[in-house]
Formats: structure tokens, sequence, C-alpha cells
């Protein structure tokens, strides 16, 4: 028996569907119902937590007055614990990810800790244009004394003032 093409065809199609049902039932499952297109991991270990950005202008830049709301909501949200959070020791590896298109635009992350000369920010990646991955740090080098530490990954144009997105993650320092 061989398969002639309008067999091959109709095979090709059943597999086209199936995958088509698997990845809505994905994202229906992880209550979206559009894939996920502009987002940051924080990744502790072998656990992430990933987010969409706490301040977003539709992907242009964002306004003085906007990045000052955008900190307020931060603040906010960091005294309420609202922002994405995860645990971690000081022998932990720590890195953060992005989704494609905001590593094409441009992107870099810094924490408010570590033994940092920069005035208490020690980056998590420089800025980087086409990576998705900062790569993985010892968490005892970027965590700040207070057990609180703050994850913020931006995206836009390092020759800008302006960012295009916010994100902001933390950390919470746990006895080894």
């Amino acid at each position: 028996m061989s398969l002639n093409s309008r067999a091959i065809a109709a095979l090709g199609a059943v597999v086209v569907v199936g995958a088509a049902t698997v990845g809505t039932s994905v994202a229906i499952a992880a209550g979206q119902t559009v894939p996920i297109s502009h987002q940051a991991t924080l990744t502790v270990g072998n656990s992430s937590v990933a987010a969409e950005p706490l301040c977003w202008n539709n992907g242009s830049a964002i306004t003085e007055d906007l990045q000052q709301e955008c900190q307020d909501k931060a603040t906010e949200a960091l005294k309420n614990g609202t922002l994405p959070t995860m645990d971690v020791v000081a022998s932990d590896q720590v890195g953060v990810g992005v989704s494609p298109n905001v590593a094409k635009s441009g992107w870099w992350a810094f924490t408010n800790g570590g033994a940092s000369s920069s005035g208490g920010r020690t980056s998590l990646s420089a800025y980087a244009k086409g990576p998705t991955w900062s790569g993985a740090q010892q968490a005892n080098k970027v965590l700040n004394a207070s057990g609180k530490t703050l994850v913020t990954v931006v995206e836009g144009d390092k020759n800008s003032d302006n960012p295009t997105a916010v994100w902001y993650f933390q950390l919470n320092t746990q006895d080894s």
C-alpha cells in the first residue's frame, strides 16, 4: 500500500489541527486567551515566575509622567506584596529572560542590592539586543541586606531616556 498525496495532505491537516488544539488548550488552561508575547521571567535555581510588564504604553515610549505613575504603582505593589515574588537562598543562581520581541527591542535588568559601587544597583544583564537570557548569577552577589530585593527589567533603546516597558519582581531571601 502506498500513500498518495491526498492521504499525506489529510494527515498533515490532522497534525496541524491537533497542534493548534493543544496550543489553544494550553493557553486556555493557563487562563490566557492569546499567546503571551511581551513578558519577562525571573528564574531562581530551577523555578521561575513570568509576568507582563507593570508599566506599558502599548509599545510607545513611557513618558516622564507615566514613569512617575509607574514608580508609584511599583512602590504600592511592593508594599502590598502583589509583585511577582520568588524565595531565594544565597547559594541559588538568579537570572532573567525576556520574550523574543522584547529582546529584539533591547533590554537590561538590575537589582537594588549587592556589593555594587553603582548606587546600590547590581546588573543582572547589561543592555542587550537579541539575546533573551541574562545568564545566571550567584544570588549572594545581587541581594540586598534587607531580605527583600527588587528586580527591575527594562525594555527600550539604550540611547533613550524613556523605556518602552518595565517589569518588577521581588526576591525574598530565605535562610539556607
